[in-house]
């Protein structure tokens, strides 16, 4: 199809493209060294039309790290059908993998210049609210023990994405020390559920 005839993006697609030239290009530099006017040229639109779907950089970023934490939720569904140490294996390497992959962003949220952003810290609380409900779902119980169960995994996640982002800023751990160290913690607070021996192995 020649140049003048090319298909024009739906508005669905333009906002698609633009996400994925920010999401290269956070990817790549810091937080600071991306401009908005870098990437409207890169997508062949004009300042304004970026503008239009993202007011601020923040916004832009804000909108890349939900879309990221929706995909990395849809991949990591838990699947009863395995026994809960290996869903907790195969939750942590795609968590992993996950913070690996978008180093730059997990860091710019967390310890950057977004830290105490209140909109990119909400991408986070429900990121974690939906992995809490669905690992106390998995492990179950009832009433009060529901509660305590609760309580518990809302620090263990808190700790996980803690040693992670340690981890991203060079921690001397290796990725399989950083999984264990998760498994063994996970593994002291429900015993009856994941059996450290067992939880370590493989």
């Amino acid at each position: 199809m020649s140049e003048g005839r090319r298909r024009r993006l739906t508005p669905h697609e333009r906002r698609s493209q633009l996400l994925d030239i920010g999401a290269e290009m956070f990817a790549h530099h810091s937080y600071e060294e991306v401009h908005m006017e870098s990437i409207a040229a890169r997508g062949g639109v004009s300042r304004g039309l970026l503008y239009r779907y993202f007011p601020t950089k923040r916004d832009l970023f804000a909108a890349i790290f939900e879309r990221d934490s929706k995909r990395l939720l849809a991949s990591s569904p838990i699947d009863p059908t395995l026994p809960m140490a290996e869903q907790v294996k195969a939750g942590l390497d795609a968590h992993l993998d996950y913070f690996a992959t978008h180093r730059n962003n997990i860091l710019t949220a967390n310890r950057g210049a977004l830290a105490g952003d209140p909109t990119v810290q909400q991408i986070i609380s429900d990121e974690l609210a939906t992995l809490r409900t669905r690992l106390l779902d998995a492990l179950g119980g009832h009433g009060r023990n529901r509660h305590v169960t609760s309580v518990a995994l809302h620090g263990w996640l808190a700790f996980v994405r803690a040693v992670c982002v340690e981890w991203l800023e060079g921690s001397p751990l290796s990725r399989d020390e950083i999984r264990e160290l998760c498994i063994r913690n996970l593994a002291s607070l429900f015993p009856e559920h994941l059996d450290p021996a067992v939880a370590q192995s493989g």
